[in-house]
């Protein structure tokens, strides 16, 4: 049997605020050198028997999966949601990508969870394939280190071969309640991992959530491929029910049941927990990027663009991106939601994005705006291409200032080299290519009545973008 990891990766991130935003959620934050998506990738493709893989995600990042999946070169398929709809449909479409395969069996993978025993974590697969053989719907349950009140929670029932029946699912359970199964034993965190083959799960979801099994094979008999993409139809997918697979179908099946890990696993749901999971300097501080420390201990430092200085402080988060610091008591890290709140009331920007936005292409970030002007500037990839588009309310002065630009306006092809420049009239027709192996980078100035991104009108695109 083969295993077919399924990696999710929808959800917006909020709990690591500043650097996850609800358009850049945690599982791509760079903490390093690696990501907890890059992670889960390694993982998976590291387990014996695993040939290639799916990704489901949505729309907004599906240019990063796709990106960190070609960088370890993973051979598998990312699926597109239009909607987030909860777990339960998220596996049902990657289930029916492989209903046909008599000799599968789907891991389901969060793409946000850190686990350190990778051989502990292969061991635990292995038993669940056993369990899974047997037509078992397969949990992995976490040995709870503490009562733990955010946590699903698993009540070990009989003895299998390799694993146990499950008595009882619970669902993040009150503070007394997690402190009397705490104490009783026999009872695991959900770790939200799940083994089982692609035809067992479809006939339990057809049998204990029909609409959710209806519309999901709705929403991929209707699918459109293109080269890096499968997208759902969007009507039948977005009708779908929103559920978790907990509740659309493992609460209810007979045939669950669960394997032990015990190998490090951290769902990552503060800064405090990215501390624990991350390696300490001499006075137990984290520090990433560009950090300087005088008599500090047991913080966490993370700079991104400039340097943080931290003097006689002890237990704190200090988080610095270019638009946002987050300062904390390390205890409080839970509350930074209450923050993302407030960020949410007063409408602001930084709730959703950074000034760094990617692209397909490379990215761009937002240097200085203003009443009818804006300056950004813009990296594009070697080889890489923005859309041939126009607009209706702003012009565009472009600046190189590394690498060599291949410039199309109104149909003229220009080379445009360090130091040079060009004009882009309101509605002129116009793409910017980057013809050589370096990357390149300009500077574009904007001036209009209106600058917001929705004002592109797109003739052709590389990408599969509207």
């Amino acid at each position: 049997m083969k295993i077919r990891p399924v990696i999710l990766c929808g959800g917006a991130g909020t709990r690591l605020w500043p650097l996850s935003r609800s358009l850049y959620p945690k599982q791509f934050i760079d903490f390093g050198g690696h990501t907890l998506f890059g992670n889960t990738l390694r993982r998976a493709m590291s387990l014996p028997d695993t040939d290639s893989l799916f990704v489901v995600c949505n729309e907004e990042q599906r240019f990063l999966a796709a990106a960190q999946l070609q960088e370890r070169n993973g051979q598998g398929r990312v699926i597109l949601e239009p909607v987030g709809r909860n777990t339960a449909p998220a596996i049902a479409v990657a289930a029916l990508a492989a209903r046909d395969e008599d000799d599968v069996f789907l891991l389901v993978l969060p793409s946000d969870h850190v686990l350190r025993d990778v051989e502990a974590f292969a061991a635990a697969v292995a038993d669940a394939c056993v369990c899974a053989a047997n037509g078992r719907l397969v949990a992995f349950g976490i040995t709870p280190e503490w009562a733990e009140s955010g946590y699903g929670w698993l009540q070990r029932g009989d003895a299998l071969a390799t694993g146990f029946s499950v008595r009882r699912f619970v669902e993040k359970p009150c503070g007394e309640d997690a402190r009397a199964m705490f104490a009783e034993g026999g009872y695991y965190w959900n770790s939200g991992m799940f083994l089982f083959k692609p035809s067992q799960y479809l006939d339990e979801l057809q049998k204990f959530a029909p609409d959710i099994y209806a519309r999901s094979c709705a929403a991929w008999e209707g699918r459109v491929e293109d080269t890096d993409f499968t997208r759902l139809e969007a009507g039948a997918f977005a009708a779908c029910p929103s559920d978790s697979i907990d509740y659309a179908v493992m609460e209810k099946t007979p045939l669950a049941a669960m394997v032990t890990l015990a190998a490090g696993w951290s769902d990552v749901g503060s800064w405090a927990a990215v501390y624990d999971a991350e390696d300490k300097d001499a006075n137990g501080n984290v520090c990433v990027g560009d950090v300087v420390t005088v008599e500090a201990s047991g913080n966490y430092l993370h700079s991104n663009r400039r340097l943080v200085a931290a003097l006689g402080i002890d237990n704190t988060v200090v988080v610095e991106t270019g638009d946002a610091v987050l300062v904390a008591d390390k205890s409080r890290s839970q509350d930074v939601k209450k923050l993302v709140a407030r960020l949410a009331e007063s409408g602001r920007v930084e709730k959703d994005a950074h000034i760094r936005v990617l692209r397909p292409w490379g990215w761009y970030e937002t240097l200085s705006a203003g009443d009818r002007f804006q300056v950004k500037r813009i990296m594009v990839n070697s080889g890489a291409s923005l859309s041939l588009q126009l607009h209706h309310h702003r012009a565009e002065h472009w600046v190189v200032v590394c690498g060599t630009g291949e410039i199309t306006v109104d149909g003229d092809v220009t080379l445009l080299h360090e130091d040079q420049s060009t004009y882009i009239p309101l509605g002129a027709r116009h793409r910017l290519t980057n013809p050589g192996r370096l990357p390149l980078e300009i500077i574009e100035v904007q001036s209009g009545a209106y600058l917001g991104e929705d004002d592109i009108v797109r003739f052709d695109d590389h990408y599969g973008r509207q």
